[in-house]
C-alpha cells in the first residue's frame, strides 16, 4: 500500500509528545507503588497482557475479520493503556495513582510483549511473509517510547514546578496530535473507509466494551477495591492508539492495519465516559 509521508513523518513526533506528557506525570515512586498494591497491579497487568489478546483473537475469528484488519485489532490489544486513562479514571472516581503505576509498567513491559503478539498475529492471519517487525524497528519503538518518558521523568525530578507548568500544554498538544493522527489514518483510506467501518466497527466496539468489563469485573472477582477496579477498567479499556497506528504505518507499512486502532480510538472516549457514569450510578444505589 502507498504510504502517507506526512502522516508517517508526524507520527514519531505525536507519539514522542504523548510519552513526554506521561513522563512529566511520573516519578520513581509510581514504579515502586507495585509493592503497595501488589494484587491490583498484578491483576491489571494480567488482564492487559494475557486476557485481552485472547479476547481480541476470539473476536477477530468469530467475526471473520479480513487479515489486515485482524492484525490491526490485535496490534491494538497489544498496545499499553493510554495516558488518557488517568483522566477518565479521575472523572469516574477511580484510583488514579494505580492508573499511573499501571500505565508506567505497561509502557515498559509492552516493549517486550508487543513485538511477540504482533509476530504471532502476522503468522496467524497473514499469508504475506514480507510483512514483519524488523529488529531495528523494534529498537526504534523502544527509543520513541522510553526516551521521551525518561526525559519527562527527569524534568519532573529536577524541576517539578516547571514540569507542572508544562503538563497542561503538553496534554493539550497530545490530544490535538491524537485527533490529527486518527483523522489522517482514516483519510488515507477514505476510499475504503465505509467498507472497513462495516467490517471493523462492530469488532472494535465489542472489543472496547469487553476490555472495560474485563478490567472492571476481573479485579472485583478477586476482591480488589471498587475504586481500584474502576482504575483497572479504564486502563484496560483505553489504549494508546497512537502507538498502534505508528507501528501499522511506520513499521509494518500497512495503511489498512491502522484503521482498527483509529476507529477504536474514536469509540473508546464515548464508551469510557458511559462506563464511568454507570459504575458510579450503580454504586450509589
Amino acid at each position: 500500500m502507498q504510504e502517507n509521508s506526512f502522516l508517517t513523518s508526524i507520527l514519531p513526533i505525536a507519539l514522542g509528545i504523548i510519552m513526554l506528557g506521561l513522563g512529566l506525570s511520573l516519578t520513581v515512586v509510581d514504579f515502586k507503588r507495585v509493592v503497595k498494591y501488589p494484587k491490583a497491579v498484578f491483576i491489571g497487568l494480567f488482564c492487559q497482557m494475557v486476557i485481552l489478546p485472547f479476547v481480541c483473537f476470539g473476536i477477530a475469528k468469530m467475526l471473520d475479520l479480513g487479515p489486515e484488519l485482524a492484525v490491526g485489532l490485535m496490534l491494538l490489544s497489544a498496545s499499553p493503556g493510554g495516558p488518557t486513562a488517568n483522566l477518565f479514571s479521575h472523572l469516574s472516581k477511580g484510583d488514579v495513582a494505580l492508573n499511573i503505576t499501571l500505565t508506567a509498567l505497561n509502557s515498559v513491559l509492552t516493549l517486550v510483549t508487543l513485538p511477540l503478539i504482533v509476530e504471532l498475529s502476522l503468522s496467524e492471519f497473514m499469508t504475506n511473509k514480507e510483512i514483519a517487525m524488523p529488529a531495528n524497528k523494534i529498537i526504534e519503538v523502544f527509543l520513541i517510547v522510553l526516551v521521551p518518558v525518561s526525559i519527562g521523568m527527569l524534568v519532573n525530578a529536577r524541576a517539578e514546578g516547571f514540569a507542572r507548568k508544562l503538563d497542561k500544554p503538553v496534554k493539550i498538544l497530545s490530544a490535538l496530535f491524537l485527533v490529527l493522527v486518527i483523522v489522517g489514518a482514516i483519510l488515507k483510506e477514505k476510499a475504503h473507509i465505509g467498507e472497513y467501518f462495516q467490517q471493523i466497527g462492530l469488532a472494535a466496539l465489542v472489543f472496547n466494551i469487553l476490555s472495560l468489563l474485563v478490567g472492571f469485573f476481573v479485579p472485583l472477582l478477586f476482591k480488589v477495591e471498587k475504586k481500584q477496579a474502576i482504575a483497572v477498567g479504564m486502563e484496560i479499556g483505553i489504549h494508546n492508539g497512537t502507538l498502534a497506528i505508528f507501528i501499522a504505518l511506520n513499521i509494518l507499512k500497512n495503511n489498512a492495519m491502522s484503521i482498527p486502532p483509529a476507529i477504536y480510538s474514536l469509540i473508546m472516549f464515548f464508551t469510557a465516559a458511559l462506563f464511568g457514569f454507570l459504575v458510579n450510578k450503580i454504586s450509589r444505589k
